[in-house]
């Protein structure tokens, strides 16, 4: 039996173990499960892996992205660059962390990319957003870090910022945030909504719901929305890869 999972807290909101549990069936590998492991601290961490001899692969979300890169043997060089990970290939004692949502994100941004589209908002700093912030840089959009707390030093501004200037000027924005995700689907990033028009590219990473009220009010400003379900399955494919290349 081969054994995959996902590292995270809470899982209320996981799509991983539905896909991988369908592509299973699917695919007819009978032989293959894929379960979910709700640690409420990356402590918990060593006992999972002890427990679970078996384990080829790991899927890891939200908060421990981050967290449990001293947990591994080994990072990938994307990995080593923004400093998170979303997905870990096992092979005996040997833990290679990698970063799918690079993948991810980049096969889904880009179709809906036009050419007006030169510079970002990227709302959060976690994970996630750095996965983001790589793709970026890779396609040479510059872009602006949106947090809570302001940090000019690290390029972040705050919410309170957002002028009309800026966000004409920077018209793609990412919700990197789980502001809206299910259940609290009624939260949304605060940013000057009245301001966007028909040249804005919203792209949120939350898949459930579908639309978020982030898109919702994208959309109702003419706005280009999608959401992060095609990158959640381009990542997910991209684990399997990792997982079974020899």
């Amino acid at each position: 039996m081969e054994l995959y999972g996902l590292i995270g807290y809470p899982l209320t909101h996981s799509f991983s173990k539905q896909y991988f549990t369908e592509k299973f069936i699917r695919e007819n590998l009978s032989d293959c499960v894929y379960k979910t492991f709700a640690i409420e601290s990356i402590t918990e961490f060593p006992a999972i892996m002890a427990q679970n001899s078996g384990l080829k692969g790991l899927s890891v979300t939200i908060p421990y992205k981050e967290q449990v890169l001293p947990y591994v043997t080994e990072l990938s060089e994307e990995v080593k660059y923004i400093g998170a990970t979303n997905s870990i290939k096992i092979s005996g004692n040997k833990l290679t962390a990698y970063n799918t949502d690079i993948v991810g994100f980049e096969l889904s941004f880009l179709p809906l990319l036009k050419p007006h589209h030169k510079k970002a908002l990227v709302l959060g700093t976690g994970g996630a957003s750095k996965a983001v912030q790589y793709v970026l840089k890779k396609l040479n959009i510059s872009f602006i870090i949106v947090s809570r707390n302001e940090n000019f030093d690290r390029g972040i501004i705050s919410y309170e910022s957002i002028s009309k200037e800026i966000i004409n000027e920077y018209n793609i924005i990412i919700n990197c945030t789980p502001a809206g995700m299910h259940p609290d689907k009624n939260t949304f990033p605060d940013i000057p909504y009245h301001l966007l028009n028909t040249n804005h590219y919203l792209f949120d990473l939350i898949y459930k719901p579908a639309k978020t009220i982030f898109l919702q009010k994208g959309e109702q400003a003419g706005a280009t929305i999608k959401n992060g379900y095609d990158m959640l399955i381009a990542q997910a494919e991209a684990s399997w890869k990792i997982w079974n290349e020899k």
